[in-house]
């Protein structure tokens, strides 16, 4: 197991270092007040490392920064949009401060007890989740292009069109650590639900049914809206997902390309996902809905630890790791299914539900209290299922993410779901 831990962190120190070797003008400039500059996320990275593996989460125990300069690196203190106008690191500083953290973590891993590696772990998941981070920095970024077009992906089929069915009855939600031991604190415990019968898309909406709902006017008619969703749509006069043009051309990544239509529409906000939906006689999932269609095998009476079966996932059954820079066309993937015939629930985009953010019932928080419990409540929505830019093991079946609902430079897209009746 420290052998695995290691190779994890290792992976994602890896990625880390492919999106900031850059110079030192393309790191410090906040490419949009989204989000911050890549040389904070690099230092944070850092920061959290040190914090949670060298100092066992005691935030009052001397770290390798000073307490001035790590508090720069508190995301809830700092802002996005005014962490550029703060005292950084320079880049060199950052480079050097993670590389010395990371020496010293590895260090430490070789005699650590292998029953107490769920921290590692957990920094190892922090670090791929802001690799992400920057991805969606990267794609915010004006200029020419800087990380090429991406890996090759395999072709997509012709899928049947509409929906599967999944019948009304009980399914296991969630994970325990004996199952999953690198699971956040969210995601427990397992418990037991039962749902009624529901219809759920057999793969993403595509781009081409996208552009439908964009020329039929979608955008235009109040209708399909919810109040907040078309004071949002008015506001920020959204009229097509972000980084599309109005000339059927998208911008990735700093490449200018046609939409392609059968990839899943990415970049939408969850105001966008709910008026498709409304328009196209649909609903969103809720995140237990999705989660049983995902995970659940009806003919075992158990949960499956992914869509396919309990085996890992390789290049085969699912777009993640990042190296695409894009979503797969829908079809690509038909080993990845789930037991009811569903594709595509594991990578290439974030799939908004209309689930708030709240804890499953016997939540209890993690060592890092403060990772999800004061997000709860609130105004945030869940997406599922990870996007081609997760990588390692920040995504499984169970894990949860969570965003506002203007939020769209996210790598989210839509999946439907109808009632059965």
């Amino acid at each position: 197991m420290r052998e695995t831990t290691a190779r994890g962190l290792e992976a994602a120190r890896e990625r880390t270092s492919r999106l900031t070797d850059f110079d030192d003008h393309e790191l410090t400039t906040q490419h949009s007040a989204l989000m911050s500059p890549l040389v904070w996320d690099l230092a944070h990275i850092g920061q959290q490392e040190d914090l949670w593996l060298l100092r066992g989460g005691n935030a009052a125990a001397q770290g390798l920064l000073s307490a001035k300069v790590e508090s720069l690196y508190d995301a809830f203190e700092h802002p996005r949009a005014r962490r550029v106008a703060l005292p950084l690191l320079s880049p060199t500083e950052a480079r050097g401060f993670i590389a010395e953290v990371r020496g010293r973590v590895l260090d430490g891993l070789e005699h650590a007890d292998e029953q107490g590696l769920f921290p590692y772990a957990m920094v190892e998941q922090h670090e791929q989740q802001h690799v992400e981070t920057m991805l969606a920095t990267h794609q915010l970024r004006d200029g020419s292009p800087i990380l090429g077009h991406g890996a090759p992906l395999p072709p997509g089929r012709p899928v049947p069109e509409g929906s599967v069915l999944v019948p009304a009855g009980p399914a296991t939600l969630g994970v325990d650590g004996d199952q999953e031991p690198w699971s956040l604190d969210n995601e427990r415990p397992a418990h037991t639900v039962d749902l009624p019968a529901f219809r759920i898309g057999r793969v993403p909406v595509t781009n081409a049914q996208w552009q439908e709902f964009v020329a039929a006017g979608g955008y235009d008619e109040q209708r399909w809206w919810s109040p907040r969703g078309w004071a949002h749509r008015l506001e920020a006069g959204l009229e097509r997902p972000l980084f599309w043009a109005a000339d059927g051309s998208r911008r990735r990544f700093g490449l200018v390309e046609d939409i392609a239509p059968d990839e899943p529409v990415q970049h939408v906000c969850f105001f966008e996902a709910e008026a498709y939906a409304a328009w196209a006689g649909a609903r969103l999932p809720t995140e237990q809905e999705w989660e049983k269609a995902c995970a659940w095998d009806p003919e075992r009476g158990r949960r499956r630890r992914w869509p396919w079966g309990d085996t890992e996932w390789t290049p085969a059954l699912a777009n993640l790791g990042g190296d695409a820079l894009r979503p797969a066309p829908v079809g690509a993937y038909p080993a990845g299914a789930s037991a009811y015939g569903v594709e595509q629930m594991i990578g290439d985009v974030w799939e908004w539900t209309s689930s708030g953010f709240e804890p499953w019932p016997g939540f209890t928080p993690m060592l890092y209290a403060d990772y999800s419990a004061p997000f709860f409540g609130g105004d945030y929505r869940v997406l599922r299922g990870g996007s081609w830019a997760v990588g390692g093991a920040a995504v499984r079946p169970s894990f949860r993410n969570w965003d506002l609902p203007v939020r769209r430079q996210i790598f989210s897209g839509v999946r439907l779901a109808w009632d059965v009746v």
